[in-house]
């Protein structure tokens, strides 16, 4: 979550006379994160959040996106809920951007990860997987290897303003994740973007999961790798085996990963960080002026790369090999 574009309270304000949700009596930015613009916002009747859609994202596929949410909270599945307006519709314009209101989840992010909470991450993801598994609409990766060879065209003349030769390594990669990329691996809804700030905490325990923006249809165990890549690297980029084993064994108390998803879980986090390396890179190289948050370090996904390309069996990340 972010503040990209500016609403006055006067607007929103006016944006809230559409549903039953009272009057405004606070509207603030939220700074966290790096795609849409969010804001809190609090009425005589209590506190939502305010998401306004900027970039990545098809206004053709909203039904997919709140038809999830409502379709995992009948599942048992804590997460936000759109909210309709008096008309019953979700989806409106504010400031030219498509708005929504969504319920306010109550819990925040783990103030430390721990190995307890990648276990409790782990399962939360898994069980996610398994309640959107009869959703029946479908929606592809839009963040899929094409859009990272896209954005990798986009980046490349001046990627080596960030990293001397990282053009050439980013392309390298996509090459070699081209020629090997699985495509008979079990797959299903996936979250696409469970970092630690869209997971929710009560104290140990997980209250609810958030952002569902990347949600698609994709490789279940994609998903995993990308949490191996969010949730298992310390702040000084060392990779923590015992934070990756706790996850992936919290996973496979849920759901049990197949030989062949085990056997390529190293190839999937590989493309995991070059994706996340390769929108962090196009994100720095084009930040947006006057943004009240500053794009993250793509370098950052570079060093995970480099750790998944000396991967040669899964027991790297815990796992019996």
């Amino acid at each position: 979550m972010a503040v990209y574009t500016k609403v006055s309270e006067n607007d929103a304000a006016e944006f809230l006379r559409a549903y039953d949700l009272g009057t405004l009596t606070e509207l603030v930015g939220i700074k966290q994160g790096v795609e849409n613009t969010n804001y809190f916002l609090t009425t005589t009747q209590g506190r939502y959040v305010l998401t306004l859609y900027e970039k990545r994202v098809n206004e053709g596929d909203f039904p997919f996106f709140f038809g999830l949410m409502e379709h995992l909270v009948k599942k048992g599945i804590s997460c936000p809920l759109p909210i309709k307006t008096r008309d019953g519709g979700t989806l409106g314009r504010l400031a030219g951007r498509p708005a929504v209101i969504i319920s306010f989840l109550e819990g925040a992010p783990a103030p430390r990860i721990t190995p307890e909470a990648c276990a409790a991450t782990g399962r939360a993801l898994a069980t996610l997987h398994l309640a959107a598994a009869d959703f029946p609409i479908r929606r592809a990766n839009g963040v899929a290897l094409p859009e990272w060879e896209r954005l990798l065209t986009s980046s490349k003349a001046r990627a080596d303003e960030v990293y001397p030769g990282l053009g050439a390594l980013m392309q390298e990669e996509l090459d070699y994740l081209r020629m090997r990329w699985p495509q008979d691996l079990p797959e299903g809804v996936i979250h696409a973007d469970l970092f630690p700030d869209n997971v929710f905490f009560n104290g140990p325990d997980i209250c609810g999961v958030i952002d569902f923006t990347f949600a698609c249809n994709d490789l279940l165990a994609y998903d995993l790798a990308l949490c191996l890549n969010a949730w298992c690297f310390e702040r000084d980029t060392a990779f923590n085996i015992t934070k990756a084993r706790a996850l992936i064994k919290g996973y496979q108390e849920v759901r049990m990963l197949t030989p062949e998803e085990t056997k390529m879980l190293p190839l999937l986090a590989r493309g995991a960080a070059l994706r996340i390396l390769s929108t962090r890179l196009y994100d720095w190289l084009n930040q947006v002026p006057d943004a009240l948050v500053k794009p993250k370090d793509p370098l950052d996904y570079l060093t995970r790369l480099q750790f998944h390309q000396m991967v040669r069996t899964v027991s790297a990340y815990g796992l019996a090999a």
